[in-house]
């Protein structure tokens, strides 16, 4: 019976707080969408568009396919990444994993933790073959070879008269150029089942045999990043024609140990051959000017059944429509502040981007399915940014395939946490598919990423309010929290828990061996055993003692002057230069995170102005503003959540393609755009207990915000 009221409860709390947004006129979805549908008219590298369905993606260039990807390898590369498809060069030196792991002693406790080592030789080496190994791999560029009349291949100077249209409704690419007066008319789309890209091509071009279609196998690097265009080393891998019919072919692949296959299908006369060692040319045949073709990348050779064109832009149709028809949205026509259109680009474009490349199996990397970056590994502090927007969205279905990965790897947490000493699971930082741990010597001392699975957790269940959420990620969330109440050092002096030594903060600005107490971990700490201790309530279990305990007992929030510090083992911080760079983390204790009675409003409120005033905000990421935004909304500064948002800083940059570039290195930067969705759900939805309307819009009359489907934050 009190589980029965409980939920009845939380259903009536659900059905008031969303009676604003249903009062409203419904939103015109695709309306909404549509106007934001991406146009490209020139070869700029940065404008490249991307195709996918979440757990495979396929970037083209200003002909919808990959045909000059030299151009675009400082821009946005012109990757084609699946989830399966991960690489390592052959170990020739014999590193064990050991080799990577330094002894520590914090707080009377020895552990062992995988560093960067810069000596002894062995040592770094070692730990640069565990960092560098597993990398994902680029699969194949898939492009054109046009001919020009005087026989020569055409560059991308060739290319005239572009009008490319990203249709976001449909999930299609509508390419049209032309090369010496020929046009050339394209329609790129990706199967929202398979990884299978499908071509129609309309040109003049194919009948005079000028008009044909080349993929090329690169090389994988062993380097940060990986643009898929490193033609150098053709000795090293092997790849061949398996076997060809009238409509198809099948193409492998072959790296060291790591084989994957390419299929053709396509309608109509064409003929494939290998034209160079790693590339083969697709022949359309000269007798139309139409010319349908399906390329499908798969780690395993099945008789699978190729999708033609017309099957696949239906299924992409289909998929998209339901996408964009379910789940939140946000409306902002009919305000008058400059910046609404803006921002509901930065919306609709960051929804597309995070449903093509990060809707899959494993947490994301911070570029996504594009191109490598931190060698294609997933950084677990990031999932947060990138995933947990999907619950608040109202597509938990998608947060939930990458939370699957957890009881995949929870094993090799626990291995973690055992050599450093403690109980639980200690989740990695910088991992691979497996759950293999990354040596880094920041990675190896961050706990941000621990309470994230809590937070996923409580995000599912908050969608549904039933006992089978509980039953299924219980296992997990009581692994997470068992090792969040051993880590702590227990200060008898003080009478106090005490989160370090051995911690960077996630401003990642602190020696581990002298750091402890940072604010914002000190509240995630507190707000997970919470929810730790709630979901065994909910499951009708007793408190946990240990929980309790270090509940009770936690280090308070560290202060000096009226405003909270970012450590309480860096009572400076305010006035060290370098301290007040990286990410303002302080303010994620208040935005990030809930009230509760150990937080004082005011002194963070004063916190605020400090850092909004001070800050090096030239020295910040793609997801410090959306942080900060969500800091300014729950403190009742709506115009500097919006200010925040669109702080004029080359971190806070967001392309017509709607990727939040940061700098030369990192063009793409996802968590970024998952920031901005999780940040204006808040602005929108408010949290428990919020009584605002669109808490984090000002009350100016300039803003006219509409919304369906989003939920509250904790």
């Amino acid at each position: 019976m009190r589980v029965f009221f409980q939920k009845f409860a939380l259903l009536l709390c659900n059905i008031l707080f969303i009676v604003p947004a249903i009062a409203q006129n419904k939103i015109d979805r695709k309306a909404v969408v549509e106007r934001h549908n991406v146009i490209v008219n020139s070869t700029d590298s940065l404008s490249a568009l991307s195709l996918g369905n979440g757990r495979f993606a396929f970037t083209v260039d200003v002909t919808g396919l990959q045909s000059f990807p030299e151009h675009y390898d400082k821009g946005i590369p012109l990757g084609t990444q699946s989830q399966w498809g991960w690489h390592s060069f052959r170990d020739t030196a014999g590193y064990k994993f050991e080799e990577t792991l330094k002894k520590y002693k914090f707080n009377s406790r020895s552990g062992t933790y995988a560093v960067q080592w810069h000596s002894p030789e062995r040592n770094k080496d070692a730990s640069d073959w565990f960092r560098q190994n597993v990398h994902r791999l680029q699969l194949g560029g898939l492009g054109f070879e046009i001919i020009k009349n005087n026989g020569s291949v055409a560059t991308i100077e060739d290319i005239k008269d572009i009008q490319q249209t990203l249709d976001l409704w449909t999930g299609e690419i509508r390419s049209h150029f032309t090369v010496e007066g020929n046009a050339v008319d394209v329609r790129t789309d990706v199967h929202q089942q398979m990884d299978l890209v499908a071509v129609d091509v309309r040109s003049a071009l194919l009948k005079k045999g000028r008009l044909k279609v080349i993929l090329r196998f690169p090389y994988p690097t062993n380097e940060f990043a990986d643009y898929g265009d490193d033609w150098e080393s053709p000795e090293k891998h092997s790849s061949g024609i398996i076997k060809m019919s009238n409509n198809g072919a099948l193409v492998y692949h072959q790296l060291d140990t790591c084989r994957y296959y390419v299929k053709f299908g396509w309608k109509g006369n064409a003929s494939i051959r290998t034209i160079a060692v790693h590339q083969f040319l697709l022949i359309p045949g000269s007798d139309s000017d139409h010319f349908q073709f399906s390329c499908l990348y798969t780690a395993k050779n099945l008789q699978l059944a190729m999708p033609d064109f017309t099957a696949t832009q239906l299924d992409n149709r289909e998929q998209w429509s339901k996408f964009w028809s379910n789940g939140g949205a946000i409306d902002f026509s009919g305000s008058t502040d400059p910046r609404a259109n803006e921002l509901e680009r930065r919306i609709v474009l960051s929804q597309y981007l995070l449903r093509i490349q990060e809707a899959g199996d494993y947490p994301p990397q911070e570029t996504g399915l594009t191109y490598n970056s931190w060698y294609g590994k997933p950084h677990l502090e990031m999932h947060y940014w990138h995933s947990l927007q999907f619950a608040l969205w109202g597509r938990p279905e998608l947060l939930e395939r990458s939370m699957n990965w957890y009881f995949h790897v929870k094993a090799k947490a626990e291995e973690i946490a055992q050599r450093q000493g403690y109980k639980g699971a200690r989740w990695q930082k910088m991992t691979d598919p497996d759950g293999n741990e990354s040596p880094s010597s920041v990675g190896a001392f961050l706990i941000w990423q621990e309470p994230h699975l809590i937070t996923f957790a409580e995000a599912v269940y908050r969608t549904h309010y039933n006992r089978a959420v509980l039953n299924r990620y219980k296992d997990l969330v009581f692994a997470t929290a068992d090792f969040m109440a051993s880590f702590p050092f227990f200060d008898k002096a003080h009478d106090r828990y005490v989160l370090g030594k051995g911690v960077i903060a996630a401003q990642e600005r602190y020696n581990p061996e002298d750091t402890y107490n940072p604010t914002y971990e000190l509240q995630y700490w507190y707000w997970a055993l919470s929810t730790a201790q709630q979901w065994r309530k909910r499951l009708g279990l007793a408190p946990n003692k240990k929980y309790a305990v270090v509940l009770k007992k936690l280090s308070a929030l560290p202060q000096k002057d009226g405003v909270y510090l970012t450590t309480e083992s860096s009572p400076d911080c305010y006035s060290i230069p370098r301290l007040e760079s990286d990410h303002p983390s302080v303010l994620a204790a208040y935005g990030m995170l809930p009230y509760n009675k150990r937080l004082n409003i005011a002194v963070m409120k004063k916190t605020f102005d400090l850092i909004w005033k001070t800050w090096d905000w030239k020295d910040t990421w793609g997801w410090d503003f959306p942080m900060t935004a969500m800091a300014a909304t729950r403190l009742g500064l709506p115009d500097k959540a919006i200010d925040a948002l669109f702080m004029p800083i080359q971190t806070n940059t967001y392309l017509p393609n709607g990727h939040n570039y940061q700098d030369a290195r990192l063009r793409v930067y996802l968590p970024g755009n998952g920031g901005l969705l999780t940040a204006v759900a808040l602005m929108c939805a408010g949290w428990d207990g919020c009584k605002t309307t669109n808490p984090g819009f000002p009350k100016n009359g300039k803003w006219k915000v509409k919304w369906e489907n989003l939920q509250r934050m904790f």
